[in-house]
């Protein structure tokens, strides 16, 4: 009996010769391909550094705004000035976060504003100082009789009117509030309420 030839690689096929497989080359780029992938590569680097920095500027942005969240301006006041334009303001500043320092202010009236405290224990003489101190988890209270800001040269304030004081602080940023202005003499200050 005669077998019959079935279709190759079955039995009674004629047998499969092994294939032999050519390694595969890899296509040679051309040189726009080249520029592409180095400008693709260019923009990636930059997008990178672009998002280090802004990372870096929003992380000191996040630390100054819980710094100024843990600082809180209270009740505020200016006396009504004296005939030769200086003037004393005072307020309360509570602090819940670390410490910090009360570094320069201004007004909205402009004029200049410097620091005072007292030269000693007794609070009757005052010195400038460049800065006020504010402890951890403290209230200040700028006061006649201790530390306490005093403006020269600023403008007309009337009193019952209210200006602005634009506080600086080290750590907490800039920080505004509204003063009354107001005669602690006649008892027109509610800043010793508070």
């Amino acid at each position: 009996m005669q077998e019959l030839e079935g279709p190759p690689g079955t039995p009674g096929g004629p047998a499969r010769a092994p294939r032999r497989r050519e390694p595969r080359r890899a296509p040679v780029p051309t040189r726009a391909a080249v520029t592409t992938r180095a400008a693709v590569g260019t923009r990636a680097a930059v997008a990178a550094c672009v998002l280090l920095i802004g990372g870096a500027a929003l992380a000191g942005c996040a630390q100054k705004a819980a710094a100024a969240a843990s600082l809180q301006l209270g009740t505020a006041y200016v006396e009504v000035p004296s005939a030769g334009g200086t003037t004393e303001a005072y307020l309360v500043i509570r602090n819940s976060g670390p410490a910090d320092r009360l570094t320069s202010a201004r007004t909205s009236v402009g004029g200049r504003v410097i620091f005072r405290a007292p030269a000693h224990s007794e609070g009757t003489t005052m010195k400038t100082v460049p800065d006020i101190r504010i402890p951890a988890g403290a209230t200040v209270r700028l006061s006649p009789v201790g530390f306490h800001m005093l403006v020269t040269g600023a403008g007309r304030m009337r009193g019952g009117g209210q200006i602005t004081l634009t506080l600086i602080f080290a750590e907490g940023g800039t920080m505004s509030v509204v003063a009354d202005v107001t005669n602690p003499a006649t008892g027109g200050s509610s800043y010793f309420v508070n």
